[in-house]
Formats: structure tokens, C-alpha cells, sequence
């Protein structure tokens, strides 16, 4: 199982990853700054792991 920081990694490299990336990069910290979610429920509204939530917050 490839971790998500892995992906990220080598996916970056692509200019599409990349734009797509930037541009919902935003939208992901809104929705759980914003709704004042905690990972765990975050995680569960996307339908992952709070683990996965915590690797991709900055």
C-alpha cells in the first residue's frame, strides 16, 4: 500500500497533478478550519482515516 505522501511525491511532477493540487488545496483546509471539524471527523464525513487527514495537513 503506497502511502499518500509517496503519491504526492511522484505525482507532483505532473503539471495537471499539480494545478489540480494547488487549486483544491484551499477547499481541504476550508473544510475543516472552517466547519471547525476535528481530522476524525473530517476523515469520516471524506470517507478515510483520520491518519490519512493528519499526513496531508500542513
Amino acid at each position: 500500500m503506497s502511502k499518500v505522501s509517496d503519491l504526492h511525491k511522484k505525482w507532483s511532477h505532473d503539471p495537471e497533478y499539480q494545478a489540480a493540487y494547488e487549486e483544491l488545496g484551499p477547499e481541504f483546509d476550508l473544510a475543516r478550519t472552517g466547519a471547525k471539524l476535528t481530522q476524525a471527523q473530517l476523515a469520516e464525513r471524506m470517507k478515510t482515516t483520520q491518519s490519512v487527514i493528519a499526513r496531508n495537513t500542513p
